[in-house]
This record gives C-alpha cells, sequence and structure tokens, in this order.
C-alpha cells in the first residue's frame, strides 16, 4: 500500500455522503496530519504492557525465541497506535493541543455533531515494530455516511485510515476506525 501524497486525494475510494459540505468532501481520500512520534519504541513500555495484561507470550520476552520466530525482538502489534500517543504533557507544548486521531474531532466541529462513538476498528499489520523504532503516522477520510438516524440519534458514520510507518518509511500497520458523530434526539 503506497501512501497519499499529502494534499492528494485518493482515487481508490469513493467520495460518499449526500449534502456533504465541499470542504468536506474535498478531504476525503486526502492524507493529512503527518506526525511522527515523540518516543521511540523500547522494551520497557512492551514489558509494561505484557506484564499488566499478563502475556506471557515468550516472543515479548525471550530474545532467543524472538530471535528464531521474528529475527529479534518485537512489539505487540496490539501495540501499534501506543508509539504515536501524544504524552498528556511535554515541554514547550501548549497545553491541549495534543490530541490524538484529529480527523475525527474536525468532523465533529465541522458537520456540528457534538456526541461521538468509535463503532469499529480493524488493524491490518505489516512490518513488525521494533525496539529502536521511531514511528510516523498519517491520517485518511475515506468516507461519511448520508445522515442517519439511530438510536443514539441523528448523525454521520465516517471511516478513517491511520497509516503507521518506521524510520525506513516501511508500512508497519493501518487502523481502520469508523466512527458515528451524532446529536441527541433532544439537542
Amino acid at each position: 500500500m503506497n501512501p497519499t501524497e499529502p494534499g492528494q486525494p485518493d482515487q481508490e475510494h469513493p467520495v460518499t455522503g449526500a449534502e456533504l459540505p465541499a470542504d468536506v468532501t474535498a478531504l476525503i481520500g486526502v492524507r493529512q496530519y503527518d506526525e511522527e512520534a515523540e518516543f521511540p519504541c523500547e522494551r520497557g513500555y512492551i514489558w509494561t504492557t505484557c506484564a499488566s495484561v499478563e502475556n506471557g507470550n515468550p516472543l515479548f520476552w525471550d530474545d532467543d525465541v524472538a530471535e528464531e520466530i521474528t529475527g529479534g525482538p518485537i512489539a505487540p502489534p496490539t501495540m501499534l497506535s501506543v508509539w504515536l500517543r501524544p504524552h498528556h504533557w511535554a515541554p514547550g507544548r501548549q497545553a491541549g493541543t495534543a490530541l490524538p486521531l484529529r480527523v475525527h474531532f474536525d468532523l465533529k466541529a465541522r458537520l456540528e455533531l457534538p456526541e461521538a462513538i468509535m463503532t469499529d476498528d480493524v488493524l491490518v499489520f505489516h512490518e513488525p515494530v521494533r525496539p529502536g523504532d521511531r514511528l510516523k503516522c498519517c491520517q485518511i477520510l475515506r468516507s461519511v455516511s448520508e445522515e442517519k438516524t439511530t438510536k443514539l440519534g441523528t448523525g454521520r458514520f465516517w471511516v478513517i485510515d491511520v497509516e503507521y510507518r518506521n524510520q525506513r518509511d516501511e508500512l508497519v500497520g493501518v487502523d481502520t476506525l469508523t466512527g458515528l458523530g451524532y446529536r441527541r434526539p433532544n439537542q
């Protein structure tokens, strides 16, 4: 999978959503928010994460096993998004500016949908993430539905891909998230 160039639409994914504002339609298929991790993948995070869920898989604990199976230590694939989650605070960063999945929050604001939930999440893994890797990601809005009414209220579903790459520009994974932004019936 090749990344879409920043500001260029992805022709493989159709534009959807009747009566969608033109500025939102123009963002479908466009790579946004190129970001680089604030810290590299490291063993301490891996071991702490595995310990917190009692994951005793020797692939993550035993260097000999990791060498035999994957050519060296790797992070659990499910930690993919961990490496790009901004810390709540960092020196010199303005408070409140570290917001993950910004395309989602942009859509909520632009479409005036005050509530939102994630309804689906599909992870596709490629190259393994290894200690020392410094990841980067981008977000691509894939689609926005027509307005729909659910038990929660009236709103729209949207699909966002988050593409993750390592410092060698190898694709390590794609996280495809489906969100529902909505207004409660009495709002």
